[in-house]
């Protein structure tokens, strides 16, 4: 949402600290978290489907229905805020995933291997391809054909949208080619959630440590490879599939860490910190949201226009503090509502009834459960 340059680590005039912020985002941050939103959101169908079942309903329409309201809210998002909405696929996997609901658990995980190595070697295939047979692509060069985007996002409001609905096909391409990937973490999360995985080993900390220790060598230095491959330095643009391909077979790994790491470290620190992670989980959604909504009025016409005038490290740095704000605020939502807007109106859709955002005190002790039955 800052500029055009994600694919070079920096633009024309990008700084040391601008290239070495994106290399590490590249390398320790990109599909690693989404990987474990998709694994979360796979995670919880199994509990609305078990949460129908305790409530005598039918699950079919109540999936249909969320399914229904993430794709409008997906398609509004994309049109006014993001055209790289996540929601509008989220909503279309999430029917596949329905039909592949009645696959056993190591079934899944078979589909869910065999998709992410058919990822992996298309991406690695067009690389080489990419590799021998096109000129490398520089900054320079590549800005006269987004001279007309940062026109748009630069411009006045009414720019915006615009700009968002031309970019749509081309987003909608690119999600559409990482389905896949996206389509096997649902199908893990669906996998972890029929045999009780957090339940059964979520503090059990001999488990996750060898999780931690197993995963975070391959991931790291998957990460590494990725960053040297898509961040523009050393390796020229043309090594961007490549990079993918790595981060497609590494990245479940550095996420797997990821995940049991913040376990052991929420088992140590005070139950607080656990309980406003807990809380902003249940707010996923609304975070999602109300992070394109700060971007756009900073980088688009909706408000600032700094669209591709502020370098990497800076926006990282806001990134950070934003999060941070936004923890503050879940903080005190949380202590008069249960859930946030967005899960409100999800909930309300899903289950065809208005849903009292009463508060609900999360307890230490059933943090793990509770980060993943209230995820959005």
């Amino acid at each position: 949402m800052a500029g055009p340059y994600t694919g070079f680590g920096g633009g024309p005039g990008a700084s040391v600290a601008d290239r070495v912020a994106a290399w590490l985002v590249t390398a320790l941050v990109s599909t690693k978290f989404s990987l474990l939103f998709s694994f979360l959101f796979g995670y919880s169908f199994v509990l609305q489907e078990r949460s129908a079942e305790r409530a005598g309903a039918a699950f079919a329409p109540r999936h249909l229905r969320r399914v229904i309201a993430l794709l409008g809210i997906g398609l509004a998002h994309a049109v006014l805020l993001y055209p790289g909405d996540i929601l509008t696929l989220y909503a279309a996997l999430a029917l596949v995933l329905y039909g592949l609901r009645g696959l056993s658990p190591r079934a899944a995980l078979r589909l869910a291997a065999g998709l992410v190595l058919g990822l992996a070697a298309v991406l690695l295939a067009y690389g080489v391809l990419t590799v021998a047979y096109t000129a490398p692509l520089t900054p320079q060069a590549y800005a006269p054909y987004v001279a007309d985007t940062v026109d748009a996002y630069r411009g006045g409001a009414g720019s915006v949208p615009a700009e968002h609905v031309r970019e749509l096909p081309s987003a909608f391409g690119t999600a559409l080619l990482y389905a896949p990937g996206k389509l096997a973490a649902f199908l893990a999360g669906l996998a972890a959630a029929r045999v009780g995985l957090v339940e059964r080993r979520g503090r059990d900390r001999a488990w996750l440590w060898r999780v931690v220790v197993r995963g975070l060598p391959v991931g790291l230095a998957g990460g590494v490879v990725s960053a040297c491959c898509c961040a523009g330095r050393p390796l020229d643009s043309r090594w961007f599939p490549v990079g993918e391909a790595v981060a497609v077979l590494t990245g479940p790994a550095l996420a797997a860490s990821y995940a049991c790491g913040l376990l052991l470290v929420l088992d140590a620190v005070r139950p607080a910190a656990a309980r406003v992670l807990a809380a902003a989980g249940r707010m996923a959604l609304t975070h999602y949201l109300s992070q394109s909504l700060v971007l756009a009025f900073v980088f688009t016409g909706y408000g600032l226009g700094l669209y591709d005038r502020l370098g990497t490290a800076v926006v990282l740095l806001g990134c950070v503090l934003l999060y941070v704000a936004q923890l503050a605020a879940v903080a005190r939502l949380m202590a008069r509502t249960r859930y946030g807007p967005a899960e409100l109106l999800l909930r309300a859709v899903t289950r065809g009834t208005a849903t009292r955002g009463r508060p609900e005190p999360v307890s230490g002790s059933s943090r793990p459960s509770d980060g993943v039955r209230r995820v959005p």
